[in-house]
């Protein structure tokens, strides 16, 4: 399972299609996905830790892996490579 925090705002078209991007990649990845409004306390600590420069951020691991339009692309690719054993390359 991928635990993500996902760091939103109210009226953030960005932050609606990162929604969407993120329910489309749990068809292929097991995803937890916790929303937190940057508005709140938790949230601004949390943007102010990962100096989130504007919504959404998506965290994983204690680390800002994606901020702003999110591209399914590559975070499929990232889900891929967090998620791969090590040590199975070139087998």
């Amino acid at each position: 399972m991928i635990r993500l925090t996902l760091l939103t705002q109210n009226d953030c078209p960005s932050c609606v299609a990162g929604k969407r991007v993120l329910a489309e990649l749990a068809e292929e990845f097991t995803l937890h996905v916790d929303e937190v409004d940057v508005k709140s306390e938790e949230g601004r600590a949390l943007a102010l830790q990962q100096r989130l420069a504007f919504t959404p951020g998506l965290i994983t691991n204690g680390r800002l892996i994606a901020h702003g339009r999110l591209s399914k692309r590559a975070l499929r690719r990232h889900f891929t490579k967090i998620t791969t054993p090590t040590g199975t390359e070139g087998s």
